[in-house]
């Protein structure tokens, strides 16, 4: 059995099953969980959160001593989110928390890596149902080893469209939230869906089994992995104003064609969410 940190080259081991976070958070899903909030009183963490991204960033550091590390849980405890030319892993321990505290099995762990500032791989673990997401520069994406291949739909009107809410739920923005929905709709999208977990929603939109992707007020970490496997699917991950990706910008349009990533970026009205690397 491989590893949640498995990938093309290498594989890091934890100490035994019984600790590798897949593990930790299939057992916990189950349990009474304490339950506490950051930013809204929908951005919530547990102990598991913490717990299994201290495992990971301890195993990590054994084996590569002097690269840098972005995550959530240190993120939200005030370290800073920058990132640099030198090698650094990009950690979300568990995305989609809200759907683990309620035991709702869309839960997965992820792991993007950067070089010079290029995201260089990434792995994505979608918990309950065991399946392990991979992508690497240049290499492909893969998921339990099986190739993934993007949708090839350029027509919104035959789209289903994912998407996240964000953590911010005052009135102008939630405003601004059901307005991009219903211009999607609007526009005679088959669907828009959420499924609690940004992440494996867009392992979904690698895979083919969704056309596009859009978020205001999604994080480094929530995005590094995917993105990789996004691109090594064949498909397009951008900033909503339609221009590069900026990891940082805490927005993003992704789609399996660059018409359909630029259709939905041209529908957005941007809800401002600040920067990673300015918090």
């Amino acid at each position: 059995k491989k590893s949640l940190c498995w990938f093309t080259a290498h594989t890091v081991p934890f100490p035994s099953p019984s600790q590798e976070p897949g593990e930790i958070i299939r057992k916990a899903l189950s349990e009474e969980k304490r339950v506490s909030t950051k930013t809204s009183a929908a951005d919530l963490v547990t102990e598991t959160d913490h717990l299994v991204e201290g495992l990971i960033i301890s195993e990590l550091q054994k084996r590569f001593p002097s690269h840098r590390f972005i995550a959530e849980e240190a993120a939200a405890a005030g370290a800073k989110c920058v990132l640099t030319p030198s090698p650094t892993w990009i950690v979300d321990p568990i995305d989609g928390t809200c759907n683990f505290v309620h035991r709702f099995p869309t839960v997965a762990v992820s792991i993007g890596f950067a070089v010079n500032q290029e995201l260089e791989f990434g792995v994505i673990y979608h918990c309950t149902e065991e399946r392990l997401y991979t992508g690497r520069r240049g290499q492909g994406a893969f998921c339990n080893g099986q190739r993934l291949r993007v949708s090839g739909e350029t027509d919104i009107s035959k789209a289903l469209v994912l998407t996240e809410i964000g953590p911010k739920r005052d009135p102008a923005t939630l405003k601004l939230f059901l307005s991009n929905m219903e211009r999607l709709l609007h526009a005679k999208a088959h669907g828009v869906r959420v499924i609690g977990s940004s992440t494996l929603a867009l392992c979904h939109l690698a895979s083919g089994a969704a056309d596009a992707y859009y978020q205001f007020g999604l994080h480094c970490w929530d995005l590094a992995a995917a993105t990789v496997i996004i691109r090594e699917a064949g498909g397009i991950v951008m900033d909503t104003s339609g221009g590069p990706l900026d990891l940082m910008s805490c927005r993003v349009v992704a789609a399996g064609t660059r018409e359909m990533a630029t259709l939905i970026a041209q529908a957005l009205q941007t809800i401002n969410y600040g920067r990673d690397d300015e918090k």
